[in-house]
Order: structure tokens, then C-alpha cells, then sequence
């Protein structure tokens, strides 16, 4: 098959992932398993291959981040459930002061967004957030989009949320966790601070009906789950496993040897260290019993399986690609320069954009785009620690833009804070786009300086 028909149907299977998805309202593992085989078959590889580059592309991938997506869940759930992410808000509110309360939001929604999904994160937080609106006589709206903003600034850039830890497995880049952890907090500091700005600047002028008149003041929500555990026991199960995988990286960085440097590499495998942070978060139950031991656990456990199975689809996708002609394709385009330096970046972004767009969700957006670009990183050199993980940061700035009336999340932030859907378009819908363009930017500037 020539380059342009090829082209022309990996088009195909992207057009069908979004119709299926947009209007059929099918679900993202099939649209993305029935785009695999469409592919591979349009392209003209025989079907046992097709059926093997199914089946290995998704167990690859799973073999790589299915343990590490299933923990981050678990500990996210236990999160939730026992108060520890209103203590982390509690410490975050004392540090900052209650005189900047939607800068307090944008950094509790971007911490507690990094192991719980950012729909769920909205809704744990969303009394916290009209109870602060109301003490500090600030204006909902303005709140609102801080703690929205703040949370998805994580969602799509800081491992262990699924979505980066995807691309990073799409793109052969789960060794460097580590250093994608820590540019992707780099790149979501700024990415956060604009989502505050427009918060305080613009979102303030927009009046919410009925405002403050049923919300509950700090006090009551704190009673409402009782005791809070201790900051250092709810910080724990996030922050110890991001350590362990930092240092990790840093050993295999330098090339230390010895027992030591053995020991943190293991404890810095994001399977281990995900395994930790879960077995921290048991001291956050209020009692272990059947009902926190088994059932907690397994809420965490059905939250992950659907995200486990897009991941798994999107892997598969990728591998059907990888067993086409593609890669020569693109070799020949890499070679002809119409693909060098920090422009790399735009396509990525583009793809993901254009997704997330077209079908609202950022973690399929953040899947099919790495898989779409995998081959194309090997034949442009891209490879190393840095490099892939600027790349997984330009996918998850395409996932970020933009968020409307097809992304379950804009309805979220919408009904949870009462905001007519017109200025939810006015503030949540282009604040995303401002965070996406801002991650990208600074994406690019840190490709400039490092790579």
C-alpha cells in the first residue's frame, strides 16, 4: 500500500474512533478494539497478524502499567472515602491563607487530582468549595473554576493519574516515570497559575443564582466525616510513592551500583512504589474491616477497569499501526526535515486537541495520540528520558483543550457549582484552552533549553 493510502486509512480509523464515540455513543475499548482490526485489515495485513497484533498490543501494555493504573485508583478511592483529601485541603487552606481562597482551590484540586480522577475530584471538594465561597465572601463562580482548572492541570500531566502513565506506556517511556512526574509538575505549575488568573480575573464576574444560600460552613463538613486523619498519614500514600519513583530515577540517571542503589531501583519501580502508597492508605481507615478492606478496595478496583480497558484498546491500536508500513513512511518524511526541532511538539498537540475536541474525553484523547505518534519518535531520534517526556507533556496539553458540552467533566464543574451552561462555555471552556496553550508553551521552552 502506497504512503497516501496509508495515511488515508489510519484517517479512517481516527474518523471512526470520534463517530463511534460522538454519535453512536459507543464506548472508547470498543471503538478503539473495532478501529484496530479495521485498520489492520484495511491496510492489507494478513488476519492472523491483525489478530496477534491485537492481542499482544493489549496485553503489552498492560504488562507495563495495569498494576500501576489499578493502585493509583485503590488509593484514590480510600482517599475519598475517609476524609484524608478534605485534610489535604485543610493544610493547603492554612498554608496559602484564607485571603487568597481560590489560589488555596487551584492547589488542592491540583494535588488531590494527581490519584483521583478530576470528575471525582470535583465532587469530593465541590462542599468545600461553596463553604470557602461563602466564609470569604468570594464569588462562586470565581471558585469554581479554581478548583476545576487546578484539577485538570494534574489530571492530564502528573503521573501516577492514568492518562500520562498511558502515553508514557504508549510511547516506551515507563522507565523515565520518574523524570515525567517531575517535568510534569514543572509544566503544571504555570498551567495551574493561569487557570487561577482567570479564575480571580474573569470568572468573578459571573454571578451564580442563589449563591452561598445552601452552603455549608467549613465546621459542618469537617463533622460530617468525623475525625480527619492526620496530614502526614493523608499525604503519605501520594507523596511517599512519587519519592520512591524520583529516586529511583535519579539512581538509574547516574548509574550508582551497590546494595543501596539496588534497593531504591526496586522501590522505585512504579509497581512497588504504587503498592506502597496503597498499603500507607490503609492507615487512613477509619476500622479495617470487610467493608474498608474488600469494599473500599474493590470500588477502587471497578473505578480502574474502565480505564484499564481504554488503555489496553489503545495499546492494541498501537501495535496494528506499528504493523503496518507506517514507520518506513515516516522514516522517508523525518528524512526529507519537514519534521525537526521544538515544531515536533505541535503535532502531537494538534492530534490530541483535535480529539479531546471532537469526542470530550482527555484520557482517550491522551491514548489514541500516543499511539498515533509512537512510531513516529524512533525515525526522529527521539528517545531519552527528557525528550519522551516532553512529548507525553504535549499530548496531555492537546488533551487539555478544550473542555465543552461532550466531556462529562464540563457538566461536572457546571451543575456541581450551578453555573448556566453559557458562562460555563465563557469560563471553564476557555480557561482549558488557555491552560492547553500555556502547557505547550512551556513545553516547547523546556524542549529548547534540555534537549
Amino acid at each position: 500500500m502506497n504512503g497516501g493510502l496509508l495515511f488515508l486509512v489510519l484517517l479512517l480509523g481516527v474518523c471512526f474512533i470520534v463517530f463511534a464515540s460522538v454519535k453512536w455513543k459507543l464506548h472508547p475499548f470498543l471503538s478503539l478494539l473495532v478501529a484496530s482490526f479495521l485498520v489492520g485489515i484495511l491496510a492489507g495485513l494478513p488476519l492472523n497478524e491483525v489478530v496477534n497484533a491485537v492481542n499482544q498490543g493489549f496485553g503489552g501494555l498492560m504488562g507495563y502499567i495495569g498494576i500501576v493504573i489499578v493502585a493509583g485508583t485503590i488509593i484514590g478511592t480510600i482517599l475519598e472515602r475517609s476524609g484524608a483529601a478534605l485534610k489535604m485541603a485543610e493544610v493547603v487552606l492554612r498554608v496559602v491563607g484564607e485571603k487568597r481562597p481560590q489560589l488555596a482551590m487551584s492547589l488542592i484540586g491540583a494535588i488531590v487530582s494527581i490519584p483521583v480522577f478530576c470528575d471525582s475530584g470535583y465532587v469530593i471538594l465541590s462542599s468545600l468549595k461553596k463553604a470557602l465561597a461563602k466564609k470569604t465572601k468570594v464569588a462562586l463562580a470565581s471558585m469554581s473554576v479554581a478548583l476545576a482548572t487546578g484539577l485538570y492541570a494534574t489530571h492530564t500531566l502528573v503521573p501516577p493519574t492514568p492518562g500520562p502513565i498511558a502515553a508514557a506506556g504508549n510511547i516506551g517511556a515507563t522507565d523515565y516515570l520518574g523524570t515525567i512526574i517531575v517535568i510534569g509538575i514543572v509544566v503544571a505549575i504555570p498551567t495551574i497559575f493561569i487557570g487561577y488568573i482567570w479564575a480571580v480575573k474573569f470568572a468573578s464576574k459571573i454571578e451564580i443564582e442563589g449563591e452561598g444560600s445552601n452552603a455549608l460552613n467549613y465546621d459542618e463538613i469537617v463533622k460530617g466525616f468525623g475525625e480527619l486523619p492526620s496530614a502526614v498519614k493523608s499525604f503519605s500514600p501520594i507523596v511517599v510513592p512519587i519519592l520512591l519513583i524520583g529516586f529511583g530515577s535519579i539512581v538509574s540517571f547516574f548509574g550508582w551500583t551497590g546494595t543501596l542503589a539496588t534497593g531504591l531501583l526496586f522501590l522505585g519501580q512504579p509497581v512497588v512504589a504504587l503498592l506502597i502508597g496503597v498499603f500507607l492508605s490503609f492507615s487512613l481507615m477509619p476500622k479495617r474491616d470487610e467493608e474498608t478492606m474488600t469494599g473500599w478496595i474493590s470500588d477502587g478496583i471497578k473505578d480502574a477497569s474502565n480505564i484499564l480497558l481504554i488503555t489496553a484498546a489503545g495499546g492494541a491500536f498501537g501495535s496494528v499501526i506499528k504493523a503496518t508500513p507506517v514507520a518506513e513512511l515516516i522514516q522517508g518524511i523525518a528524512a526529507g526535515g519537514l519534521l525537526n526541532g521544538v515544531l515536533v511538539l505541535f503535532i502531537p498537540f494538534i492530534v490530541a486537541a483535535a480529539l479531546k475536541t471532537a469526542q470530550g474525553s482527555s484520557t482517550a484523547a491522551l491514548v489514541v495520540t500516543s499511539t498515533l505518534i509512537a512510531p513516529l519518535l524512533p525515525e526522529m531520534g527521539i528517545e531519552g528520558a527528557i525528550p519522551l517526556a516532553l512529548i507525553v507533556m504535549s499530548v496531555g496539553a492537546g488533551a487539555m483543550a478544550v473542555s465543552h458540552v461532550n466531556d462529562s467533566y464540563f457538566w461536572v464543574v457546571t451543575q456541581f457549582s450551578g453555573m448556566k451552561v453559557t458562562d460555563a462555555y465563557k469560563a471553564q471552556t476557555v480557561a482549558t484552552l488557555l491552560q492547553g496553550v500555556t502547557a505547550l508553551v512551556i513545553t516547547m521552552i523546556l524542549w529548547v533549553i534540555f534537549v
